[in-house]
C-alpha cells in the first residue's frame, strides 16, 4: 500500500522539476573582443604548428572558456590559421612567419572569461617583442 505523504513527495518532485526544465535561460548580450597583433616573436615559436596549437589551447583554456572543437590550416612557409570554436563565442589565430608575427582575437560572451592570462601564455609562448591590443566591450 502506497502512502499518501509518499505520493505527496513525489508528485510535489515531478512539479519542481518540471518547473526547472521549463524555464528558459536567459543571457546578458554581451561581450569582450580582445584583438591583438604580436610582433617581433621568436620564429622557430611561430612555426612550430604543433607546439603553437597546444600553446594557443592553453591560452584559451587559461581564458576560462569552453573549447567545443577547432580546425586549423597550414600554408607553405609554416603560415598557419587556426580557430577554436567556444561555448562562449571564438578565438582565431593568423600566423606570418616571414614577418614574425601573427594576428590573434579572443571573443567571448558573457562576464566569465577574461584574456589577461591568455594574453600572456600567448606573449610569453611567442616571445614577442612588440604587443599591440585592443578591448571591445560589445553590447
Amino acid at each position: 500500500m502506497v502512502k499518501i505523504g509518499n505520493i505527496i513527495v513525489y508528485v510535489l518532485f515531478i512539479f519542481c522539476a518540471q518547473e526547472l526544465y521549463s524555464q528558459e535561460e536567459t543571457y546578458e548580450f554581451y561581450g569582450r573582443h580582445f584583438v591583438v597583433s604580436y610582433r617581433n616573436c621568436d620564429s622557430a615559436a611561430l612555426e612550430n604548428i604543433q607546439l603553437l596549437l597546444k600553446a594557443f589551447r592553453e591560452a584559451v583554456l587559461a581564458s576560462g572558456a569552453t573549447i567545443l572543437s577547432y580546425d586549423y590550416a597550414t600554408f607553405p612557409g609554416n603560415g598557419l590559421t587556426a580557430s577554436f570554436l567556444l561555448s562562449e563565442s571564438h578565438a582565431t589565430i593568423h600566423t606570418y612567419p616571414e614577418h614574425n608575427a601573427c594576428f590573434v582575437d579572443l571573443f567571448t560572451c558573457g562576464h566569465t572569461c577574461t584574456h589577461e592570462q591568455f594574453d600572456v601564455i600567448l606573449t610569453n609562448y611567442l616571445q614577442a617583442k612588440d604587443v599591440t591590443k585592443n578591448l571591445y566591450i560589445r553590447e
